[in-house]
C-alpha cells in the first residue's frame, strides 16, 4: 500500500530529521520508490543526503507558495529509487507569507497528490514545531510517526501533538492516523530509557515500533558526510536499527 508517512515532533532533538533520512534510505535499499520531502527551513534533510541546500534551483518553498510543480523540485538522488524535495531557509517565510491564503491548510496536499502513485513511500520531514508546514504536511500525510528521545522531558509535549492530529483529523483530513511511535537515542543500559518506553507502552494507545534507535556515534556523524547510515557504515548498530525498523514500516498492515 502506497503510504505518505509525516514524521513530526514539536520538540527538537528527538531525531525527527535522522529517521527521516535513514527511514527512506532504507526503504528505497529495500526496493522501494522512495521520496524524501524535506519540509523543515533547517534544510538538515537536504544536506544529510548530500546536496547544499543553498544552491537549490527549486525547493519545497517554491512548491508550497505555488511557484513551481513538484515535479520541477524533486532532484534524484545517487541512491537508486530514491528522490528528495530539498528545502532550505527560505522556507521560513513560507507561514507569513501564507497565512492569508485560502485553503492554506491544503497546499502541500494538493500539489504532492498525483505522486502517491508514483511513489511507494512519501516521506515527509516536518519542522520542529506545530505551525502552517506541519498542519500542511499532516493534511497531506496518511499517516504521522512520533520520533520520541527515550528521556522524560522527551514526553513532554506529546499530549499536545496527538491533540493536534485529532484536531487536524476532526477537520482537514478525515483518513489521518498515528502511524506509530519510534523510539531514539535509546540506550539499553539505563533504567530511565527502559522506564519511558515501558511508560509509553503502558498509557498511550498508540503502536509502538519494537525497533528502537540506539545512541550510536557512527550514526550521529554520517550526515556530516551527506550520507545515510547504511551508506556510511552499513554493519554499524544504527545502521541495522534501521533497516530493522524499515522493514517493520513495510510489513504494518493495520493503518
Amino acid at each position: 500500500m502506497n503510504r505518505i508517512i509525516a514524521i513530526t515532533n514539536q520538540k527538537g532533538g528527538v531525531g525527527k530529521t535522522t529517521t527521516a533520512i535513514n527511514l527512506a534510505a532504507c526503504l528505497a535499499n529495500e526496493g522501494k520508490n522512495t521520496l524524501l520531502i524535506d519540509l523543515d527551513p533547517q534544510g538538515n534533510a537536504t544536506s544529510g543526503l548530500g546536496f547544499d541546500k543553498n544552491d537549490q534551483e527549486r525547493t519545497s518553498y517554491d512548491v508550497v507558495i505555488g511557484d513551481c510543480t513538484v515535479y520541477d523540485a524533486i532532484v534524484h538522488t545517487k541512491y537508486k529509487k530514491l528522490d528528495l524535495i530539498p528545502s532550505n531557509v527560505d522556507l521560513a517565510g513560507a507561514e507569513v507569507e501564507l497565512a492569508d491564503a485560502e485553503t492554506k491548510q491544503f497546499l502541500l496536499k494538493v500539489q504532492i497528490r498525483t505522486l502517491k502513485e508514483e511513489y511507494d513511500f512519501i516521506i515527509i520531514d516536518c519542522p520542529p514545531s506545530l505551525g502552517l508546514l506541519t498542519v500542511n504536511a499532516l493534511t497531506a500525510a496518511d499517516t504521522a510517526l512520533v520520533p520520541i528521545q527515550c528521556e522524560y522531558f522527551a514526553l513532554e509535549g506529546l499530549s499536545q501533538l496527538i491533540q493536534t492530529v485529532d484536531m487536524i483529523r476532526e477537520a482537514l483530513n478525515p483518513e489521518l492516523k498515528i502511524e506509530g511511535i519510534v523510539f531514539t537515542m535509546f540506550d539499553i543500559r539505563t533504567r530511565l530509557a527502559n522506564d519511558v518506553v515501558n511508560n509509553v507502552r503502558d498509557n498511550l494507545q498508540l503502536h509502538v515500533y519494537k525497533t528502537a534507535i540506539p545512541r550510536n556515534v557512527r550514526l550521529a556523524e554520517a550526515p556530516s558526510y551527506g550520507m545515510p547510515i547504511i551508506e556510511y557504515d552499513y554493519r554499524c548498530s544504527g545502521s541495522r536499527a534501521y533497516r530493522k525498523f524499515a522493514k517493520e514500516v513495510m510489513k504494518r498492515e493495520d493503518i
